[in-house]
């Protein structure tokens, strides 16, 4: 039985995210569909991360198992059919070793945020951006975010119903710039708490309006308290952006 491997990405807007939804439309509901139309089976897609209701990917993986072979190229293009008129688009596939999984085997992902910092509204970046009318100082949000990089007990940035065993992460980078109007915070880790991401970006804008300095952040990380940080970010400005392998990464198959 063959594995192959997905590179998929999505606009995330039409979606109660990656995993399939009892009430609504997801991202795997769609692929799996996709699948069906093309083979005739009922096959499960298994992602690499499960993308909250609304959150982008252009570096999403994911993994099946097929009755029969199939060349890659034409899975790819039978897919980018089937999907049709969805927002989602599978970008590669490959063939994989039975052992790997698309979660499991991961080794590290990356996240992008998008802040678009004009009073004018986004157009043609509407539903891609967190649209924060307030000017914000990246350097200081740069500055203050490097004590969060590291080992330690990030429960003042989980989410009150992440079901993680343990609020104990490892950050590996956290890097906030300027691109013109939009500031940009890329973030690097194994893996992340249930809108941990969201809620470091809704506490470090709380430092780049200027309503609380850089040491805060140390604060707010020691006190282990959810109440005590910054609010959770709108899912508009994230996009996951790359699931790294021992082997090969999304973000450079892409």
């Amino acid at each position: 039985m063959p594995r192959l491997a997905l590179l998929v990405e999505y606009d995330g807007r039409p979606f109660l995210g990656w995993q399939r939804q009892g009430n609504g439309q997801s991202v795997q509901a769609v692929l799996e569909e996709a699948l069906f139309r093309f083979s005739g089976e009922r096959i499960g897609v298994v992602g690499a991360g499960r993308t909250d209701t609304g959150v982008h990917a252009t570096g999403q993986v994911a993994h099946l198992d097929l009755e029969r072979e199939v060349d890659p190229g034409r899975l790819r293009a039978a897919l980018n059919h089937y999907l049709r008129p969805q927002p989602v688009a599978v970008t590669e596939v490959r063939r994989v070793d039975e052992r790997f999984h698309a979660r499991f085997s991961a080794i590290g992902r990356a996240y992008r945020y998008r802040i678009l910092t004009r009073r004018a509204p986004p157009t043609f970046d509407r539903g891609l951006v967190w649209h924060h009318p307030v000017p914000l100082d990246p350097e200081h949000m740069h500055d203050a975010a490097q004590v969060l990089i590291g080992y330690h007990d990030f429960s003042s940035f989980r989410a009150t119903s992440c079901q993680a065993r343990s609020p104990l992460k490892s950050l590996d980078l956290l890097h906030i710039h300027r691109d013109g109007e939009i500031v940009i915070v890329d973030v690097r880790a194994r893996s992340f708490l249930h809108h941990q991401v969201r809620n470091i970006v809704g506490t470090l804008a709380l430092i780049g309006s200027g309503k609380h300095p850089c040491g805060w952040m140390k604060d707010v990380l020691a006190a282990r308290d959810r109440r005590l940080a910054g609010p959770t970010a709108p899912a508009d400005g994230l996009t996951l952006v790359e699931v790294a392998y021992p082997s090969w990464s999304s973000r450079s198959s892409s």
